[in-house]
């Protein structure tokens, strides 16, 4: 029994200390509200660097207020000018980004948060670090299905433009008019280079819309882009000479696009 005592003392003096969330304090919370006020205030009247300094007082003052993050990262936003690549400005958008990214921290998957570093990634032309990103979102089997598949045809979309813009050169895409009629066909590109990369870029994107429609068989913009890829790929195989295949592309994507349409007017007459 005495053992027994002093086996249960010594586990309850071992035992992590069970910390309770302090009740607000409600003159902390007056000034937070003050201050919070002055960065809306400031914000308002296109003084964003106040706007940003009295949303980081109040962040100091409560530090597990759940406004004021917000309030921080969209006045440093603020401060970014698109289309200006000073360092400074640069500089500005990175911030913008740290601060975003810590309100995902403690609320994981807020959209504003993400679609906004998304959005400066691409502003400073940080495409490598925009595509991560991405892929970060599109691969967090902890977010609902429909946000995964949201980022996959982000991804899809940004290789189907890479395909695209080679596909569609006046070099490789020749129009014969015969009578009234015109008709299109693709041809190899004078640089071999330039086939392969539309090549990995369709081949990779139509994976992308793939993942995208097997984990949201109702988004219609999944699909859309499934159809696109598919249509370029048959165009690369006609510029290869692999008909056989362009045949079977060409079944695809048709099959694609009446999915395409069928979604489309779902989505138009609920």
């Amino acid at each position: 029994m005495k053992l027994l005592t002093c086996l249960t003392i010594a586990i309850a003096l071992t035992a992590p200390l069970q910390t309770q969330t302090p009740a607000p304090n409600p003159i902390v919370e007056a000034r937070v509200k003050v201050e919070l006020d002055e960065a809306a205030r400031a914000y308002r009247e296109g003084n964003f660097a106040d706007a940003q300094a009295h949303s980081e007082k109040a962040l100091l003052l409560d530090p597990q207020n759940k406004t004021a993050p917000m309030y921080v990262a969209r006045t440093i936003h603020a401060q970014y000018k698109p289309g200006d690549f000073t360092p400074e400005n640069v500089a500005k958008a990175r911030e913008a980004i740290l601060a975003y990214q810590r309100i995902l921290e403690r609320v994981h998957g807020d959209d504003e948060a993400y679609k906004a570093v998304t959005y400066l990634y691409g502003a400073i032309k940080d495409y490598e670090q925009q595509r991560e990103w991405i892929l970060q979102r599109a691969g967090d089997v902890s977010l609902p299905n429909d946000k995964r598949a949201e980022a996959f045809v982000v991804l899809a979309s940004n290789d189907w433009d890479c395909s695209f813009r080679i596909t569609e050169l006046p070099s490789t895409k020749v129009t014969t008019v015969t009578g009234n009629k015109a008709s299109i066909s693709y041809k190899m590109p004078k640089e071999r280079a330039e086939f392969e990369r539309a090549k990995t870029c369709a081949d990779h994107g139509l994976e992308l819309a793939n993942m995208a429609t097997a984990l949201a068989p109702e988004n219609e913009s999944a699909w859309a882009y499934k159809t696109n890829l598919l249509l370029e790929l048959a165009k690369l195989a006609e510029m290869s000479g692999e008909l056989q295949r362009k045949r079977e592309l060409d079944r695809q994507y048709e099959e694609a696009l009446n999915e395409t349409t069928r979604l489309s007017k779902l989505h138009s007459h609920p």
